[in-house]
């Protein structure tokens, strides 16, 4: 039986209560967006130009923990649907990636507080 989903997710993504916003460029373009939701493997965005599948980009992510963006040196375009894509991250320096890896952990706990407390509350 074929897939109704021609890409799919190998990892947990931590969706986001606030949206960040994110810059992106390749050689011929330069956009914004938002963030919808996060890995350390990659991103959903929302934003006004897509870009085609499996355009290579650099990014910068404009995350809430530091002053200074983000950077992801190469991300892929993995999907594109109406006004969303999901981006898949190949480079990323290691300073980066420990921040993103902080990043993200912070959220999922997060996430997991949020989601204990609601269980008490409805017992």
């Amino acid at each position: 039986m074929e897939s109704t989903h021609p890409h799919q997710r190998h990892h947990y993504r931590v969706p986001l209560v606030m949206q960040y916003p994110v810059m992106f460029s390749d050689a011929e373009t330069i956009a914004e967006g938002t963030v919808m939701n996060l890995t350390v493997f990659g991103c959903a965005i929302e934003c006004a130009d897509t870009i085609p599948k499996g355009t290579t980009l650099q990014m910068r992510l404009i995350l809430p923990d530091q002053p200074q963006s983000l950077p992801v040196e190469e991300a892929e375009v993995r999907w594109v649907q109406g006004n969303r894509m999901g981006l898949q991250f190949h480079k990323v320096t290691r300073a980066a990636d420990f921040r993103l890896h902080s990043f993200v952990w912070d959220r999922m706990v997060e996430r997991l507080h949020a989601i204990t407390q609601e269980e008490r509350s409805a017992s």
